[in-house]
């Protein structure tokens, strides 16, 4: 229900190349770190967003996704599904197209907002399993 097939190809393939990802460090032995390296290797620009604001595979972070002084397609968030929701909503405010939250990371609530703003919306899937999958 929440990860339609057809939405999972549409964020991947039509809803554009820059992902910024919450959560994502320097620390290669997270998943943030192996999944945003995947989705530089199929062409997306990979923006970290943690508060050390740390540069990570050679792009600058951001501290906060308002932060971020460029247009962004996605959303990928890297956080416990408590966090996840107030990611949703900073999501919408500085007008993303899509927001993906990771395997195990599931808010309800978060979801339906984010729909009803208008946004595509993945949850509890991981955008380095699907994308090697489109033909």
């Amino acid at each position: 229900m929440y990860a339609d097939e057809a939405t999972i190809r549409r964020i991947l393939t039509a809803t554009g190349d820059t992902w910024a990802v919450v959560g994502l460090s320097t620390n290669d032995r997270r998943a943030a770190y192996r999944v945003s390296r995947v989705l530089q290797r199929f062409g997306k620009r990979v923006v970290p967003v943690h508060p050390k604001a740390e540069t990570v595979h050679g792009e600058q972070g951001y501290s906060s996704l308002a932060d971020i002084p460029f247009p962004v397609d996605v959303v990928d968030v890297f956080l416990n599904s408590d966090l996840a929701g107030k990611v949703a909503d900073e999501a919408v405010a500085i007008g993303a197209k899509a927001v993906w939250y990771q395997l195990g990371v599931v808010d309800e609530d978060a979801y339906a907002r984010t729909r009803a703003a208008g946004l595509d919306m993945v949850m509890d899937r991981c955008p380095a399993i699907e994308i090697p999958l489109l033909d």
